[in-house]
Order: C-alpha cells, then structure tokens, then sequence
C-alpha cells in the first residue's frame, strides 16, 4: 500500500508541475534561511517539514536554521528533525536572548530515548553546541550568490536585528545592512496583523502579534532599518487556513514516531486544526509567482511602541502583505498538508 500511495504522489508531482507550466529549464532551487522560534508553536515543525519535501523537489535548499527560541532543547530538535529528513549536517544557529527561555511542549522530543537510542537520531546534544546566530547568519550570506537568498522569518525579529547591527568580521568585510543588501533576495516574514481580529465576544479588534510582541525592540529595528523588500504574512493568514487534525492521525504514520506528527499531537492533540501560520511564509518565499495569494500594495509598515504593527500604502515602498481570497484557499491548503506531510526521499525510494 505504501508503495502505491508513493507513487500516486509522484504522480501529483508530475502533474502539479506540468499544470504550472514548469520545464525542464525551470530555475534552479531558491537559496532558503529559516528563522524560527521553534518549541513555542508546532507551525514551526509543519514549515520545516515542509521545507524539507520542496527541497527533495529541487524547489529549494535549505542553507541554515537560526533560531530565536532561547532553549538548550531547540536546536537539538531541529537537528533531530533535520536528520530525520536525511539533512542533519544543515548548520543551525541559536540565540541568547533570553526570550522564551522555557522548553516548549515539544523541544523535549530531542531527548527522547527509546532501548537506550534516540528515538529521533541527531548530533547536538544542547543550543550550547550549536553556532551564534549571527555568526551564522553573515558566514551563510557571504557565501551565497549576490542578490540570492530568501529569508523565512517566523519567529521573534531578534536574529535578523542583531544581524543589522554586525560588523565586519571574518567571513566578510562589510557590516550587516550592507551585507543584507547585497545578498538577500526577498525576507518573506511571519509577523503582525493586517485586518481586524474578533476577540473572544466577536467584536473586530486591532491585534497585537505575538511574534512581534514578544521582542518589540527587534521587532522595531527590523522593520525601521531592513534594506531588501519584505512580504509579511499576518496573523490572519495562518487563522484563515487550518491544519487539518486528519492529516496528524492518517498521513505520517508510514513510520512508527515521526517528528512533525509527534510534535503536534503534544502541543495540542488532535481534534485539533491548527493555524498554518509560519507554513504560508515558506510558501511564499519559494513560490512567489504561483498565486497561492494575492500581495497589498506597495507600502511601509511601521512597528509602534506597544507591538501594533500598521501598513500605510505607499509608492515603491519596501513592504506588502499577503491576501488570500475564498478562491485561493483550498489551493494553498492542499499545498500545505502535501508537502508538510510528504516523506523523506529514503522513505520514497523504498
């Protein structure tokens, strides 16, 4: 059965790329940083996993991960997923932020051991182990082509605001925002809301997002000093498109414990459809011309002190934001669970 399922989904592959017109001299995989705040929210595991299938496509490659959750657990769960996915040398970088300093629901999964082994195989035992972010950040963009990489922010602003503020250093002369400049494509961003959200009565209210509330200051230096253009995706886009709890219990289970499943089911278990937030930002960076959504116009948005973020339309302004209509939905859903839900490429070729 497991075979006939792979090869149905190789057949889906075909077909979504003879349908969206792509050759044989289609352009090669997008240079991809995630950014993550991974333990706080199973969206994170959905987007790496996610990640993973475009890249066994050859839609993208993964470079590095940083993250900006200030738990020892999160980088060893990245890499546990990493590896999971056949990829366990991808570098990851951590932060030390003292944001969110608890381990999350999840981020515990790296320790795990079942007859003395890791259930999820991996190399760092503790963020201690793993690169500083920055160092990361600016060693991954001086070796990239110029104009290249795109950037999935969805988590704090903490990483990318103290790349802004580098120096020079060993892997290349020039200080952050130039470095920026010259190397980053598009930062497809995770963070603050466009359109009013109800409350717990119904009535539409301006919202506060939490990946910008829990560290405004890097939130705000972002926004006011970030060089390139930037696609941000709020808070409800991720609410318009939920995960489908079915896909946890039926479509990962052609192994005994997989990562992306496990993680979710202990955040909060299923029934459950969880809002595929920091997923519509990956989508976004690698496919930005397939009309998953539709963009704002151009414009400039600007973070107050309290964490509001607002959009003022503006004539070339850097910024827009992502609008997803009635129409686009079913579309980018599928999407969605298809790839987060796809196989290693070990497990496809069995």
């Amino acid at each position: 059965m497991k075979s006939l399922w792979i090869a149905a989904l190789g057949c889906c592959v075909a077909l979504a790329g003879s349908q969206s017109g792509v050759a044989e001299d289609k352009p090669g995989p997008v240079p991809l940083i995630f950014d993550t705040d991974i333990g706080n929210d199973c969206d994170d595991v959905l987007a790496l996993g996610m990640i993973h299938a475009l890249q066994s496509r050859g839609d993208c490659e993964l470079l590095a991960v940083t993250i900006t959750k200030d738990h020892e657990l999160a980088a060893p769960f990245v890499d546990a997923v990493n590896t999971f996915y056949g990829r366990g040398d991808i570098p990851i970088g951590v932060c030390d932020s003292e944001v969110t300093t608890h381990e999350g629901k999840f981020n515990g999964l790296a320790a795990v051991k079942d007859d003395g082994e890791y259930r999820y195989p991996h190399d760092l035992e503790s963020g201690e182990q793993a690169l500083p972010a920055v160092a990361l950040l600016r060693k991954t963009l001086a070796e990239a082509e110029d104009g290249s990489v795109v950037i999935a922010q969805v988590g704090f602003s903490t990483n990318l605001a103290n790349l802004l503020q580098s120096s020079g250093d060993e892997f290349s002369p020039l200080p952050g925002k130039e470095l920026i400049e010259k190397k980053v494509r598009l930062l497809s961003i995770m963070a603050g809301a466009f359109e009013k959200i109800p409350n717990k009565q119904g009535e539409l209210r301006d919202y506060i997002e939490y990946n910008v509330f829990k560290d405004i200051p890097s939130a705000r230096r972002l926004a006011d000093e970030w060089p390139t253009p930037i696609v941000w995706s709020g808070f409800e886009i991720g609410k318009a498109l939920l995960y489908p709890h079915e896909s946890i219990e039926q479509d990962y289970d052609y192994v005994d414990h997989h990562p992306v499943a496990e993680a979710y089911i202990r955040y909060i278990p299923p029934p459950h459809d969880r809002p595929t937030w920091d997923l519509t930002s990956v989508l976004y960076g690698v496919f930005p011309d397939r009309g998953y959504f539709d963009l704002s116009p151009a414009g400039r948005v600007n973070i107050a002190e309290d964490g509001m973020a607002r959009f003022e339309a503006e004539e070339g302004g850097r910024d827009r934001y992502l609008i997803v209509t009635e129409a686009q939905k079913g579309r980018v859903l599928e999407a969605l669970v298809q790839l987060s839900s796809q196989p290693p490429q070990a497990i496809e070729q069995e």
